[in-house]
C-alpha cells in the first residue's frame, strides 16, 4: 500500500481496497483512493493541504461546485470524487455561470485594513511561492505579490522588462476593483465536467482580487466559446489587462518548466508595452 494511501485509511479510519495514480497533477502526487464501503475518494499531498482545504470550503460557500473535503492533516487531503466524464467543449457555458457566481462572491466588508486584496495564508505552486499579504491597492498586490518576488529566477533582460512593468502598473490596472473570490489556477484542467455542467472546479489557489485574472489564466491556454462570453461578459479595457493578468502564469510556467515558455513571457511582456 502507497504512502498516500494508508494516510488515507488512518485520517478516514477505513480499509483502503485499491489505490490509483491518477494523470493531470503536475506538481503533486494524486491518487484515487477506493474504500472497502465502497467509496472513491481523491486525496493529494502538495505545499499546504490545510489551506487547500480551506480554499476549497470557500468556493463551496460561494456556490461553486467541489470536491468535499473529508479529512485533512499537514500532509495530505482527502476529497470526495466527482464525475468527469464530460467535456468542457459542452459545458463552456455553465463555467460562465459557475464563474458569474464565484466572482460575485467578494471579500467580506471588514478586510478594508489592510486591505481586501490577498488572502489569509500565503500558498505554491510547487517550489513557486504565492505571496498573499492583504493589500489595499490592487496594482500593487499584482506587482509586489506577483511579478516581482521571482525575479531572481528570470534571465537578467527579462527580469528588467517585468520590473518596468511592475513599476507602471498603477497606471495600467485599476486602483481598487471589485474584490472578488479567485479560483487562482483556472485551466480547463482545473475543471470537471459532466455532460454539459461543471461538476467541480479543483486545486485552488484562492485569494481576493480582480475578477479578470481568472478569466485571463482561462484564455492563456484555451479559448472559451460564446457560450462562455455570453453567461460572463467582459469588462471595458479588458483587451489591454490580460496580457498583465496572463504574464504571472507565464512567468511560473517559464520557471517551473524551463526556456521553451520564454518566447510566451516575451510574447506577454511585448503585448504590455514593455
Amino acid at each position: 500500500m502507497s504512502q498516500i494511501a494508508r494516510a488515507v485509511a488512518t485520517l478516514l479510519n477505513a480499509e483502503v481496497v485499491a489505490a490509483e495514480a491518477l494523470g493531470g497533477g503536475c506538481l503533486e502526487q494524486v491518487t484515487r483512493v477506493t474504500l472497502a464501503d465502497g467509496r472513491r475518494t481523491v486525496a493529494k499531498g502538495g505545499p499546504a493541504p490545510r489551506v487547500e482545504a480551506d480554499m476549497l470550503r470557500a468556493l463551496s460557500a460561494a456556490g461553486v461546485p467541489t470536491p468535499a473535503v473529508l479529512a485533512v492533516d499537514e500532509a495530505v487531503l482527502v476529497m470526495s470524487e466527482r464525475p468527469n466524464s464530460g467535456s468542457l467543449g459542452d459545458a463552456w457555458g455553465d463555467l460562465g455561470q459557475v464563474l458569474a457566481t464565484l466572482h460575485a462572491c467578494l471579500a467580506p466588508a471588514g478586510e478594508a485594513d489592510p486591505g481586501p486584496y490577498g488572502w489569509d495564508d500565503d500558498y505554491a505552486y510547487g517550489p513557486i511561492a504565492l505571496p498573499n499579504e492583504r493589500h489595499a491597492h490592487w496594482p500593487a498586490f499584482w506587482a509586489e505579490r506577483r511579478l516581482l518576488p521571482h525575479l531572481g529566477r528570470l534571465p537578467p533582460a527579462l527580469a528588467r522588462r517585468v520590473e518596468a512593468l511592475a513599476g507602471d502598473l498603477p497606471n495600467r490596472l485599476p486602483d481598487r476593483p471589485q474584490a472578488s473570490l479567485l479560483h487562482g489556477d483556472m485551466w480547463s484542467g482545473n475543471v470537471l465536467v459532466e455532460g454539459d455542467r461543471v461538476s467541480a472546479l479543483i486545486d485552488p489557489a484562492c485569494y481576493y482580487g480582480h475578477a479578470e485574472v481568472d478569466l485571463a489564466m482561462l484564455t492563456l491556454f484555451g479559448s472559451p466559446d460564446r457560450r462562455f462570453w455570453a453567461a460572463y461578459p467582459r469588462e471595458p479595457g479588458w483587451r489591454e489587462r490580460q496580457p498583465i493578468y496572463q504574464l504571472w502564469p507565464g512567468i511560473v510556467h517559464l520557471v517551473l518548466f524551463g526556456s521553451g515558455y520564454r518566447p510566451l513571457v516575451e510574447g506577454l511582456l511585448a503585448a504590455s508595452g514593455h
